[in-house]
């Protein structure tokens, strides 16, 4: 197993890959964490999607309790058997979507907390920079783990790293979309997220799964703001408590 203690608050998953595999690598690290991550948060948010996704668009008429229920009692189009056809049953439509929510979301988590860390090790290497110039090229440590970075610094490459894997992921929150809403604007149902990626293409060209990336990118471009800023502000003030 695994040290029980963890030094400087290293990520636990480092622990175990220096103790398994001999050596650490931080972008692997992330890559996992965030695909573990968001795969298990798929679990909780693609019902909700669902949900959201027909009462927005006025798919069903009643309120929330009446719209799961209905949900609950949708039929897929395509064929499926096996553990596919229990939780077909079990379930309706509540998880339509879900593989292909998942193949979105792990691709977006492993562009942006590696991209977000690279960008985050960079700002600590200038103000490093910046502070053995202030202090007559005095050494204050070797390592940019020793200088933090800034919450605005933070903010802004929380922005840059949501906003960038927001635009490449857009085809996949396309299909994602579709493939929850059950059909296309005719009523006809979609089979797989194979038969909306061919149905897209062939009715709207490939410029059709990128409908909606401008509102995509701006709304992660804010959130990443906010959210990493608000993330490293918070961190830096409670870390002397946990220390």
């Amino acid at each position: 197993p695994p040290p029980k203690k963890i030094q400087s608050m290293k990520p636990i998953n480092l622990v175990w890959q220096r103790h398994i595999f001999g050596f650490e690598n931080e972008f692997l690290s992330h890559m996992a964490s965030a695909s573990v991550a968001e795969g298990t948060g798929c679990l909780i948010r693609v019902p909700t999607e669902v949900v959201k996704s027909k009462m927005q668009t006025g798919y069903y008429t009643g309120g929330l309790a009446d719209t799961v229920l209905q949900v609950l009692r949708e039929k897929r189009g395509g064929r499926s058997g096996g553990s596919a056809a229990v939780v077909e049953r079990l379930t309706g439509g509540l998880y339509r979507g879900y593989g292909i929510t998942v193949m979105r979301e792990i691709p977006f988590a492993a562009i942006k907390f590696p991209l977000y860390e690279r960008l985050k090790g960079m700002c600590a290497e200038y103000n490093e920079q910046q502070q053995q110039q202030q202090q007559h090229q005095q050494r204050c440590g070797n390592s940019s783990d020793s200088v933090s970075i800034r919450p605005l610094q933070a903010a802004a490459c929380g922005s840059v790293s949501a906003g960038l894997s927001g635009a490449i992921t857009t085809p996949l929150d396309v299909l994602k979309t579709r493939l929850m809403l059950g059909s296309d604007r005719n009523g006809v149902v979609y089979k797989s997220a194979m038969d909306v990626l061919r149905r897209t293409i062939a009715e709207e060209g490939f410029q059709g799964l990128f409908h909606g990336v401008q509102p995509r990118v701006l709304g992660f471009c804010m959130g990443g703001f906010v959210i990493f800023g608000a993330y490293e502000k918070f961190k830096m003030e409670l870390i002397p408590f946990l220390e």
